[in-house]
């Protein structure tokens, strides 16, 4: 443990309170050794049983872990903090962020005049032009679309969905590689994430029925555009993960399906599949507007009815405003053509970059989505290396649980030219770094 830092409490809350203190101020470090139990219990007078309850409320939340012999330490990654990338450096092209490209993003024209009401929206939260574009969005890629409702985001949604159906200390099987802040979300929830590894189709399926049998009790993924991967469900993995989960029925299957209009592959999702207890959420950050955080949600009956609940008893609804700018925007001709194009060039970009790679011999993966994934064997040494050439890529520990190493590079900006740039200089940095680790 830290020697600046010193745990206290005289209760299972105050100690776990106490530890949470010291990650949050940074008196506890990642990584970092807690007591044993019994060394704790004895310096603060207190039961082991009382340490014992404390250490457990940490794990579950997160905060810490236990590596057997190994002890008990602060996690990696505490879910009081976020796996927030750093600063991108000055004078570097930023390929980091996950961001569309502005270019195909519209200007947002929210309306221009907004009538009061008296009182609030709680009886009528949903503009009805905008749920029923909402119903046409999912019925077009055949998600059921009789139960819809909209969140302030995927992971507003996500949250509120989890948060209504599971327990502290549930688990939740999420993928892995996946999306970062997912990965900090669940056990900011107090949840337990049982990672569910992933191939170029998402969910490998054999993983995924272990991940169930050991009882996690959702399932939390993206069909298209996965994150960090970009690895897309195709007919025949849609189907094979549709005959595991019948097997598990009372599973919560929610997928984020945040790339729907610029992921480049076709819809094959879980939600059309029939499944008793599903969601599906689509958000319009990639394709409209990373400053409009509205997401629409079709879910089984059972599942809107908890959603709506628990949004009922907190932020009731949407903003009218944002629904009636969000609504403009899905009937806009000129809006739809400019995301057609974003669409297509994020394809181009990325089938770039990938073949760029390719050529150097260096595996890449990247088959829809904003982004490309490149395994590699030390994280530090590459975006270090790449640095010195003036780019910014993300390591991929923050995306990971149990992966392998790898770099996420976001491709929305990166022209085909700059990529065959980039590929010349990740195979100089490669080069570098196996003449270095080869002695």
């Amino acid at each position: 443990m830290a020697a600046q830092y010193s745990i206290e409490g005289m209760t299972a809350k105050g100690i776990a309170a106490s530890v949470e203190r010291g990650v949050t101020e940074g008196g506890l470090a990642p990584g970092d050794a807690l007591p044993p139990v019994r060394r704790l219990a004895d310096t603060l007078g207190v039961s082991p049983g009382t340490v014992a309850t404390a250490y457990k409320e940490l794990r579950q939340r997160g905060l810490i872990v236990t590596r057997g012999r190994g002890g008990t330490v602060v996690a990696e990654t505490p879910s009081v903090a976020s796996r927030r990338p750093p600063r991108v450096p000055a004078g570097l092209v930023d390929l980091a962020g996950g961001h569309p490209d502005p270019a195909f993003l519209p200007v947002l024209r929210p309306p221009s005049a907004v009538s009061p009401v008296y009182g609030s929206h709680r009886a009528a939260p949903r503009l009805p032009v905008l749920e029923e574009l909402t119903r046409e969005w999912f019925s077009r890629d055949g998600v059921p679309a009789d139960h819809v409702t909209f969140a302030h985001g995927a992971l507003d949604c996500i949250a509120r969905l989890l948060s209504t159906e599971l327990r502290p200390g549930d688990a939740v099987a999420v993928e892995d590689p996946g999306f970062h802040h997912l990965l900090d979300l669940v056990p900011a929830l107090g949840l337990r994430m049982v990672p569910v590894a992933v191939d170029s189709e998402g969910l490998v399926p054999d993983a995924l029925r272990t991940a169930l049998r050991a009882g996690a009790r959702a399932v939390v993924c993206s069909p298209r555009g996965q994150c960090p991967t970009g690895a897309f469900f195709t007919r025949s993995r849609r189907d094979e993960l549709v005959a595991v989960l019948r097997e598990f029925p009372e599973v919560l299957v929610v997928e984020d399906d945040h790339n729907a209009e610029v992921g480049g592959a076709a819809a094959h999702t879980l939600a059309a599949a029939g499944l008793d207890r599903w969601a599906q959420v689509r958000t319009v950050s990639k394709h409209l507007g990373i400053d409009l955080r509205w997401a629409g949600v079709a879910c089984d009956a059972v599942t809107t009815a908890r959603h709506d609940g628990r949004m009922l008893m907190t932020s009731g609804w949407v903003s009218h405003v944002l629904q009636e700018t969000v609504a403009g925007l899905f009937t806009d001709p000129e809006v739809g053509r400019l995301v057609a194009a974003g669409e297509a060039a994020y394809a181009e970009r990325r089938t770039a970059l990938i073949d760029a790679l390719g050529a150097r011999g260096i595996r890449a993966v990247g088959a829809s989505g904003l982004n490309v994934w490149a395994p590699v064997r030390d994280e530090s040494a590459v975006v270090n290396g790449l640095r010195t050439q003036g780019w910014w890529v993300a390591a991929g520990a923050r995306f990971r649980i149990a992966a392998p190493p790898a770099v996420r590079i976001t491709t929305a900006t990166l022209a085909p030219e700059d990529a065959v740039r980039l590929a010349a200089d990740f195979a100089e940095v490669l080069g570098d770094t196996q003449a270095t680790y080869g002695g």
